[in-house]
């Protein structure tokens, strides 16, 4: 089996050699510290992407099968999106930048969480017509300068710039990234002006929603036509935290649940079985809404303060869910013991089926380069 083949059959509770290894990447300061040790180079670390070459040669030295992000990706967000650009530099060595969703958020040297939002483009009814909704018509431009974050892919159109032909060898699961239909607006708004919104003009959320979701159904849609065949899609939404959604699960599945029904739907009408979603934060009250809408692997299953786990999901929903993510990233900054502590802990959900342990976000600054070779050599031994 290779790690298509073997990926599939898990999914389909069925049987299999080995689990497949898999990440989520790192985050820029990780790979700057790895290139400082001497384990990569400094260009390596500045250009590794989601499965590009950089990426599969770590997977080599690492011992990773594939990162779980693989896939061909289009441009489903603002186009043209903002011009980054710093607006004040400041006494403290932070800095005032209006980012490419045209926001503006303070950052500083160092600090790797999310930046402070101090103000936003996006106010209300005037400022999107004017500035923004232009930015969110299809166009097949989308789909031509889409990418694929596999190894040794190409990439190219016909004549008429229809067909999309991807050389793809087979050994991967290849996954079709679909966007997010709220995350992106929560980017432009902020959290608080967005609930706001939702509440004082209802009729502008609405047609925020729709504009969002009829362009990733179009972009969808149109790369599906190409006669591609993808093994899963993958949706983003990031709206939750350690206590919960960030939005309420009755508005939520009110507006979004058809949302998402009809391009699951379409997915489902090309073939696409497996639909993956990114959600940090405890997600249990929005997973029943997005399972009922189509989405059937929950991704990375933070674990987080609050202990998440694929098993009382499973008990609750059944093998409909699948699962992927759930190991703690942490882990790596510790000591071996503490890896094997936890790859136990994964036994019996990997027993569950229909689930690949994979960390649960990027690997933080404190991850050891060693601690992950570790880690990969033992769930080779213990999961065949």
């Amino acid at each position: 089996m290779n790690n298509r083949t073997r990926t599939l059959a898990i999914l389909n509770y069925e049987t299999y050699d080995r689990i497949p290894l898999v990440h989520f990447g790192y985050w820029h300061a990780t790979k700057d510290k790895w290139a400082a040790e001497g384990h990569i180079t400094p260009e390596q670390a500045q250009g590794h992407a989601d499965g590009n070459a950089i990426d599969v040669e770590m997977n080599r030295l690492l011992g990773w099968d594939f990162c779980w992000k693989c896939a061909f990706s289009w441009n489903n967000r603002l186009e043209p999106m903002f011009e980054r650009r710093i607006l004040e530099e400041r006494p403290d060595g932070s800095r005032l930048i209006m980012n490419e969703d045209g926001v503006s958020v303070i950052e500083k040297t160092g600090v790797f969480s999310i930046p402070t939002e101090v103000d936003h483009l996006l106010k209300g009814r005037q400022e999107w017509e004017s500035i923004y909704k232009h930015r969110l018509k299809f166009t097949l431009g989308r789909i031509q300068r889409g990418w694929a974050k596999v190894d040794g892919q190409d990439r190219q159109f016909d004549q008429g710039g229809r067909e999309l032909l991807l050389k793809q060898d087979g050994s991967h699961p290849y996954g079709l990234y679909c966007g997010g239909l709220i995350g992106v607006i929560r980017d432009w708004l902020g959290l608080v002006n967005m609930s706001y919104l939702i509440v004082d003009d209802e009729p502008l959320f609405d047609e925020m929603a729709e504009t969002v979701s009829e362009l990733i159904f179009q972009g969808v849609k149109s790369v599906l036509e190409t006669g591609i065949h993808f093994d899963f899609a993958h949706f983003w939404e990031d709206v939750c935290y350690k206590a919960g959604p960030l939005v309420n699960p009755r508005m939520f599945a009110a507006k979004f649940g058809p949302k998402y029904r009809r391009i699951t739907g379409l997915l489902k009408s090309y073939g696409v079985e497996f639909v993956s979603l990114d959600c940090d934060g405890k997600i249990d009250s929005l997973l029943p809404i997005w399972l009922e809408n189509g989405v059937n692997i929950m991704f990375p299953i933070e674990v987080g303060t609050w202990q998440a786990s694929i098993q009382p999901w499973r008990e609750k929903y059944g093998r409909a869910l699948r699962g992927v993510g759930g190991m703690n990233k942490h882990i790596f900054g510790c000591d071996y013991a503490a890896i094997d502590t936890e790859i136990e802990r994964l036994r019996p959900l990997v027993a569950l089926g229909g689930y690949i342990p994979c960390p649960d976000h990027r690997l933080p600054i404190d991850a050891r380069w060693e601690n992950v070779q570790y880690y990969c050599e033992c769930m080779r031994k213990v999961f065949g």
